[in-house]
């Protein structure tokens, strides 16, 4: 018997965390064939999809996939999203969510002879804070700590590779 994959119940979970705080849950795709989204949105092979309960119509997600309508430009789209394309769910206020290595490509039950090659699991990895992460990248810039870090502003998803 093949395993179960925890991301489609990951997802419901982070959606239903979301919404019942008041937040507002927010998708990123890989897209490729498999996914039906409208594509002049689409920036590097990647969309950032709001997926509250305002913003769509009809949400379904399943095990296997996510499908709802949603309105872009004033025109009701269709979405369909495989699960396995779904880089992350997130809140949109703070930025809290959860990330997932995308698995474009793979069939949603792989052929028996891989399923103890590849992990259906996702796997999560730690984020470095935005500090630490100016210091590696500029390591000649003048190091200021005697400013206090500034607050406010919109938070960003930032995808680490």
């Amino acid at each position: 018997m093949s395993e179960i994959s925890t991301k489609p119940y990951l997802l419901r979970a982070i959606y239903e965390w979301c919404t019942d705080s008041g937040y507002t849950p927010y998708l990123a795709v890989k897209v490729d064939a498999g996914t039906t989204v409208p594509m002049e949105y689409v920036k590097k092979g990647e969309i950032v999809l709001n997926i509250s309960f305002g913003a769509t119509s009809g949400l379904k997600m399943d095990n296997d996939s996510i499908r709802f309508h949603a309105r872009f430009g004033g025109v009701s789209r269709e979405i369909y999203i495989p699960v396995n394309n779904v880089m992350a769910i997130y809140a949109n206020e703070n930025g809290q969510g959860m990330a997932f290595e995308p698995q474009v490509g793979q069939a949603a039950a792989p052929a028996p002879e891989t399923v103890e090659e590849v992990p259906a699991t996702p796997v999560l990895s730690a984020v470095p804070s935005a500090a630490s992460e100016a210091k590696t990248e500029a390591p000649g810039a003048p190091d200021d700590d005697n400013e206090p870090p500034k607050k406010g502003g919109r938070p960003t998803l930032t995808r680490i590779k």
